[in-house]
């Protein structure tokens, strides 16, 4: 069953937090969410078939130093940070390159948070 939830939709982070498991797997765009202390608590099907990394390997792990470091940057995880810091939500689209473990692939990334949310979402279209 695939969701009409896009990439792009506004009010994104509240339809993520409201879905279960299954239905996050029918998404046609990579999505991680991960808690205050970026430990991956939420991996889908796209992602994980697209990253070539199990779930197994990526659950319970640090986001940007474990799973992902090539985006422990000023550009992604500081962002995360300096909002929950302010106290402000984060809801930003950027054209980024992954690196790790795969030939440099061009993607757009959405970064969305909100003070009062459990988890943070880096939400991954592949180009």
């Amino acid at each position: 069953m695939q969701t009409e939830v896009q990439f792009e939709q506004a009010g994104i982070a509240a339809l993520l937090a409201a879905m279960d498991d299954a239905v996050l797997d029918t998404l046609d765009f990579g999505v991680i969410g991960f808690d205050h202390e970026h430990r991956v608590l939420r991996y889908n099907r796209f992602e994980s078939q697209a990253a070539g990394l199990r779930p197994e390997r990526v659950l319970d792990q640090d986001l940007f130093t474990v799973v992902a470091p090539c985006m422990n940057n000023f550009l992604v995880a500081q962002r995360f940070v300096d909002a929950r810091a302010a106290g402000e939500p984060l809801d930003d689209t950027i054209n980024y390159v992954l690196t790790l473990r795969m030939r440099p692939t061009k993607v757009k990334l959405r970064l969305v948070s909100a003070p009062s949310a459990a988890l943070s979402y880096v939400l991954v279209h592949r180009l």
